[in-house]
């Protein structure tokens, strides 16, 4: 069963979500996947994700953050550009507790008897992967969490020239490599990042996480280097690290997506995950 629903987070925004599951009336552990930079949620083989969660028992929730560049009435790809310069970190937590929240509201979208609230578990792909660790650190609803090829430190790759530029103009245009599109950035989410240190800073808010951790990375990943993965795990030494021969940044994915499975790297991704969460129910 697939539920479509809609968030209204404190800040306004209101954002697209769903939920995959098998509709018993028996309560399942629940994963919140949370997608990454110029990502939503129905890229590439998500919904093929969702389904094979959703075949080993567990509700599968999937979302856009509200300033990703979807809308309400669009979520099919990245089209309200002036949106996504305006996202932040701070706001895609508010994103991700608006989510948890609702999931626990008895008038939420989804029966409370299909919920095993006490089994909650976050898995973020890309940035997606500090999201999770951060909102993990500040949220003990959260029993644990996993990273696909997740992002060490938001501020890693800004050079000074790069920053200089930025605050100069106020905006740095990013390529979306798939479309073409020039996309902005406005300089405001760096500010957030600087004003919210205590929040965003994944080096030192990572020591905080007292939940299991599941730390994945491909080693042919061409986006986000394999020494991301082994500085997370230095900073939670407790964390399990599982690098994944011949897998790249999206674990064999690409959008649109033809294929009626997952890709071979997104299934040992998803099973090493499973046995992880399994692990800590």
């Amino acid at each position: 069963m697939k539920v479509d629903f809609v968030v209204y987070p404190e800040h306004g925004r209101p954002f697209t979500a769903d939920a995959t599951f098998p509709e018993d009336g028996q309560p399942k552990p629940i994963i919140i996947y949370t997608h990454g930079f110029k990502g939503f949620k129905d890229w590439g083989h998500f919904n093929h994700l969702a389904q094979y969660f959703a075949d080993k028992g567990f509700v599968f929730v999937k979302f856009n953050f509200s300033y990703n560049g979807t809308t309400l009435d669009d979520y099919s790809d990245l089209h309200d550009l002036e949106a996504f310069g305006k996202n932040n970190f701070t706001l895609e937590l508010d994103d991700l507790e608006a989510l948890i929240n609702l999931l626990h509201d008895k008038q939420g979208p989804v029966l409370q008897e299909e919920l095993d609230l006490n089994r909650l578990y976050l898995v973020g792909h890309s940035r997606g992967g500090g999201s999770v660790i951060l909102k993990a650190a500040e949220d003990e609803r959260v029993k644990a969490v996993a990273t696909w090829a997740g992002i060490s430190d938001f501020d890693q790759r800004w050079t000074q020239e790069v920053m200089d530029k930025w605050k100069a103009e106020g905006v740095q245009w990013i390529e979306n490599a798939r479309t073409g599109v020039q996309m902005p950035l406005y300089y405001q989410i760096y500010e957030d990042y600087i004003k919210n240190l205590h929040r965003l800073h994944i080096p030192e808010v990572i020591k905080k996480v007292h939940q299991p951790l599941l730390i994945l990375h491909g080693e042919e990943d061409e986006t986000l280097p394999v020494q991301m993965a082994h500085d997370l795990k230095s900073w939670k030494p407790d964390a399990e690290l599982q690098l994944l021969p011949g897998a790249d940044h999206s674990f064999g994915g690409m959008h649109p997506y033809e294929a009626d499975e997952l890709p071979e790297p997104a299934r040992r991704a998803a099973d090493f995950t499973i046995e992880f969460f399994n692990k800590h129910a």
